[in-house]
């Protein structure tokens, strides 16, 4: 079974994030990387389906050069070779056209299986691998829990609300979006480490792949939310402050 994973360098959590000059993105200069937590569960459930049932996984990035190091990381998990799309230019594409680089680069690999987080640490839009499934005409399903493989076929677990699960058949070739903290994830060995210096990192540029380069997003403006300190009096009977309070925390605040 050959198997790609789609994984994406974001930056580390509750890292101190500073706005740039430009006033139009962040500050990259004084910031850690690191693989985003939901493409890394996808890895380990390519990485386990790989030791029952053998076959290939190849780790699959689109990013600036420092991403290598990230894919390396995954190499050295157990991932067999990886194919890196250069590019400093996505903070100026929407899902479609980092989709349509991420289904460029798959095509040539014809896999049985293509693995995504959930959706990203640091956007957070949860569109990217369906909207690649889409591209390839493959079926898709997401927010998946278990995978088990039948002959030509697989048997998924989904995540549904309040404590619901779907059961579905689906054929392959097909692709996934896998749910965070279905397995514990493993390190990296010393002997992993060693073998991932020999692994093959195929780097392809976007005019490469023919994919559409036309930017699709412009970003005017980016800024930290305002803080603001409000205070209000509730007047009123113990009864009817009790219920203006609900009210607040239910529609203003939204926390309950």
């Amino acid at each position: 079974m050959k198997i790609v994973v789609a994984i994406k360098q974001v930056p580390v959590r509750d890292t101190n994030v500073r706005i740039d000059a430009s006033g139009k993105w962040i500050d990259e200069a004084d910031l850690e990387f690191e693989i985003n937590e939901p493409d890394a569960y996808a890895l380990e459930e390519a990485l386990q389906l790989k030791d029952e049932h053998g076959g290939e996984v190849i780790a699959l990035c689109a990013g600036p050069e420092h991403a290598g190091s990230m894919i390396r990381e995954a190499l050295a998990k157990g991932a067999d070779r990886a194919i890196h799309i250069e590019c400093d230019d996505l903070g100026s594409l929407d899902t479609l056209g980092v989709a349509q680089r991420l289904a460029a680069a798959v095509k040539a690999e014809n896999p049985d299986l293509i693995l995504t987080g959930l959706q990203s640490d640091d956007l957070g839009l949860g569109q990217t691998g369906v909207v690649m499934a889409e591209l390839l005409g493959i079926p898709h399903s997401t927010i998946i829990m278990h995978v088990a493989v039948d002959g030509a076929a697989i048997k998924v677990k989904r995540e549904l609300e309040d404590g619901w699960f779907q059961q579905i058949e689906m054929p392959l070739p097909a692709l996934l979006t896998i749910q965070s903290g279905i397995h514990r994830l493993r390190y990296a060995t010393l002997m992993g480490i060693k073998k991932a210096k020999t692994k093959e990192v195929k780097k392809l540029t976007p005019a490469e792949l023919g994919a559409a380069p036309a930017a699709a997003i412009t970003v005017e403006r980016i800024y930290a939310p305002e803080k603001k300190k409000q205070t209000q009096i509730l007047k009123g009977s113990p009864q009817e402050t009790a219920a203006q309070l609900v009210e607040k925390l239910k529609y203003e605040v939204r926390v309950i």
